[in-house]
């Protein structure tokens, strides 16, 4: 019994892992071998006007704005203006820009403060906006009615009084990168563009490159990486998350003014090397820094916690009011050295899970049947003592030999599965958090492969005693006049114990699909 029932558990356990490999895409990544060089290590702006303005030139004067949108809509935002002792502003007019929000932020209250008001010091007028929420939600969003809306942003700013109207430029952040393209093209009038963190990649190949840097950091086992291109490629359940597959670069090649990407060493959410190579493919009089230690938001860690990299508001004021001269002057690229590790590349789509409205489908359906499955068991059991108590005789029951292995199979093949989601739960955590916890990743992922066995093996052991029985997994009650009762409690057996049989197997092969099954760690 106990060889057939290891040889049965390896061609169950082969089974599934051969089901996983072949049922949907692996991940394979390509490295990068050849890295960006840069032409010095210091950030500082080549080509700078002689007394172009610092941060800390002016005192900045803070005003709350409403601006107004199309169908009578508005949103608030924060404008910010350099101003002398006396109260005045800089002599001449001067470079205004409009922020655009990333991801994260909503809010003028809550964004750019640092950035905005370190370049209104230095003599430019900047102004953010709050992001219009109503039509925008995890879900659902467009990027090209964004830029209709931040447009009038723009136009706000040109009328502001000491603001050049044709020197107004954007600066965005992260999302809003992919946001900015779309409104230089929109108004050839716009002047430049700051891109902060720019993705440059569309949001499904951002989101897997980003993912799969996490993991690497959180020193998952090798094992966990192929949920990436089934997680991130799959059609979401529900729908919606139709601009996961934004491409920005034809904006970016039909756009005309300077640009200067930024990026932080330390973001490992972004193709650092891979977006400043297609930006500088795409886009003409690209200028790219690189801040050492520098995370998404271009803030460094210190004592007092995270503030804005030290030389980023001065380069990035030496860049706007040097302009045009600074738009071509050399060094292109410059800073601390980026390392990107592989390429941010197209996901492959899931074959078997690829809509995740039927991935929801299968999992309740296997749900419903291990419910299903114990009720109707139980409820013949409970049938068939009443009916002994009644006539002396034994009801319909399981055969002998296959309730431990059927309960063992069932609450297997559950408890897996919510192991597999609250391992894969607590290691988005850790990654999210950029933090290592041995115990959680690796112990977790061997927990969960674990109970899998256990479950396999449960299994095996099932199957070989229904091969014993030959298949007869009831064992009818004796002749009598209720044996037509009898017969209905056999139907019932019979129909709860293959329910419970067929949801744990979906459930199986949903963990093999998933990798909890495949070979190795």
């Amino acid at each position: 019994m106990f060889f057939r029932t290891v040889a049965a558990s390896a061609v169950i356990l082969v089974a599934l892992a051969i089901t996983g490999a072949v049922a949907g895409p692996a991940w394979e990544p390509e490295p990068v071998t050849a890295h960006l060089r840069l032409g010095s290590e210091s950030t500082a702006i080549g080509g700078t006007s002689a007394g172009a303005g610092e941060p800390g030139d002016y005192e900045v004067r803070e005003t709350a704005v409403t601006i107004p949108l199309a169908d009578g809509l508005e949103v608030g935002g924060l404008l910010r203006e350099p101003v002398d002792a006396d109260g005045s502003g800089p002599d001449a007019e001067h470079p205004g820009i409009v922020f655009i929000h990333g991801a994260g932020t909503g809010k003028a209250v809550d964004a750019f403060t640092l950035a905005a008001t370190a370049l209104a010091s230095a003599g430019i007028t900047t102004l953010v906006p709050d992001k219009r929420l109503d039509n925008y939600s995890t879900r659902h969003r467009d990027y090209e009615a964004m830029a209709r809306d931040y447009e009038h942003s723009v136009g706000f700013l040109r009328d502001v009084p000491g603001v050049d109207p044709d020197d107004v430029g954007l600066y965005a952040e992260s999302e809003g990168a992919w946001v900015s393209p779309v409104m230089m093209v929109n108004d050839p009038r716009l002047a430049f563009q700051i891109l902060v963190s720019a993705p440059v990649v569309p949001p499904r190949q951002q989101a897997a490159y980003a993912v799969d840097n996490y993991l690497r950091n959180t020193d998952v086992p090798a094992g966990v990486f192929r949920a990436i291109p089934r997680a991130v490629g799959m059609k979401v359940p529900g729908g919606g998350f139709e601009y996961a597959d934004f491409d920005v670069r034809p904006w970016l090649r039909e756009q005309q003014d300077p640009i200067l990407a930024v990026f932080g060493t330390n973001d490992a959410s972004m193709p650092l090397e891979q977006g400043t190579r297609e930006l500088i493919a795409d886009a003409d009089d690209v200028t790219v820094r690189f801040y050492e230690r520098a995370n998404h938001g271009i803030n460094v860690e210190t004592p007092q916690g995270l503030v804005l990299h030290p030389d980023f508001a001065t380069d990035v004021a030496d860049w706007v009011l040097g302009l045009p001269g600074t738009a071509s002057a050399a060094p292109q690229i410059a800073g601390a050295q980026p390392r990107q590790l592989y390429l941010a590349a197209p996901v492959p789509q899931p074959q078997w899970y690829g809509d995740g409205d039927w991935l929801v489908g299968v999992v309740i359906t296997a749900g419903a049947l291990l419910v299903a499955g114990p009720l109707l068991v139980g409820g013949a059991a409970l049938a068939g003592s009443l009916a002994r108590r009644r006539s002396g005789r034994l009801g319909a029951r399981l055969a002998p030999g296959l309730r431990g292995p059927l309960a063992g199979l069932g609450v297997g093949a559950v408890v897996t599965t919510a192991g597999l989601v609250v391992y894969l739960a607590a290691v988005a955590r850790l990654a999210l958090d950029y933090e290592r916890n041995a115990l959680v990743v690796q112990g977790g992922w061997i927990a969960v492969r674990l109970l899998g066995i256990v479950t396999v093996v449960a299994a095996a052991l099932l199957l070989n005693r229904v091969r014993d029985l030959r298949g007869r997994v009831v064992q009818p009650a004796g002749v009598g006049p209720e044996t037509h009762r009898h017969g209905a409690a056999v139907v019932v057996l019979r129909t709860g114990f293959w329910a419970i049989v067929l949801g744990a197997t979906v459930l199986l092969v949903t963990l093999a699909y998933w990798g909890a099954y495949q070979l190795g760690i």
